[in-house]
Parts: structure tokens; C-alpha cells; sequence
């Protein structure tokens, strides 16, 4: 999942056809994520799996501690504790978003894959994602 992930934030990052990022590849693909499920599941349900999904991510990156979910799960405070992105290192084939935004949505993917299943979790995104190339044998690369 770590790879799939990997891919959806760095499609988000240059998605405005920009050759630097912006803003936040993970906040871009977190809110399209809460946009998206929340229409299906409802808010309540979509917070309950982020709120799970940061709980996850914050046993192996501490800082995202500092990360809250308001009411509405939207992410409170992640743009404060992700790495600015650095286009250099984006060139030289280092990943854009901070290894924080991998692991988090990495973690968000994860419950997405074991409360669905992997037909359901690749349809939904592909739905959110429609420009985006999504392959079932990107889940086996773990996460």
C-alpha cells in the first residue's frame, strides 16, 4: 500500500501541471479522500478511519502527535510538521511529501483495504482519481 500511497501523493503533488508543488501533496490527497468518502460513508465513518489512521501513523512518526481532526475531519496542523517540499530532491528521485504524509496515508489506504477489500478500496479510488493509473498488484508491494 506504501507504494500506491506513494503514487497518489505524488500524482496530487504536480497534478496542476506545476513543476514544483505547491502545497501539500498529502493535505491534496487527504481532502479528496474526505470529499469522496464522505459523500459515500458519511463524515462520522471518514473520521473514524482518519482518527484510526493517524493513531497508526503517529507509532512511527511522533510529530504527527501534534496532528488534529476537527469535527469535520478536516487535518488540523499537518502542514506545520510535513518537510517543505524540495524540488532538487524531487529531481533527484526522492519522494515529495515528507516520509510523515507516506506513512499516514499509507496507514489511511491500509484500513480502506481492510474494511473494503482491495476491489472496492482500487474502484473508490480510481473514482477520486480518475487521471491516475491504479494496478492491483501495486497493494502486494506492502504497507
Amino acid at each position: 500500500m506504501r507504494d500506491l500511497a506513494q503514487r497518489l501523493l505524488t500524482y496530487e503533488a504536480f497534478a496542476d501541471g506545476a513543476s514544483e508543488p505547491a502545497e501539500s501533496a498529502t493535505i491534496r490527497v487527504y481532502e479528496r479522500l474526505r470529499q469522496g468518502l464522505s459523500e459515500v460513508a458519511g463524515v462520522a465513518t471518514f473520521h473514524s478511519l482518519a482518527s484510526r489512521a493517524l493513531a497508526l501513523a503517529q507509532t512511527e512518526v511522533p510529530n504527527l502527535s501534534a496532528v488534529q481532526l476537527s469535527a469535520d475531519a478536516v487535518l488540523l496542523g499537518f502542514t506545520e510538521i510535513e518537510h517543505k517540499f524540495n524540488i532538487d530532491k524531487v529531481h533527484a528521485g526522492e519522494f515529495p511529501a515528507g516520509e510523515a504524509g507516506i506513512i499516514f496515508i499509507t496507514r489511511f489506504i491500509d484500513l480502506l483495504h481492510v474494511f473494503l477489500g482491495e476491489a472496492t478500496t482500487l474502484s473508490l479510488l480510481r473514482a477520486t482519481w480518475p487521471g491516475a493509473a491504479f494496478h492491483e498488484e501495486s497493494s502486494e508491494n506492502g504497507g
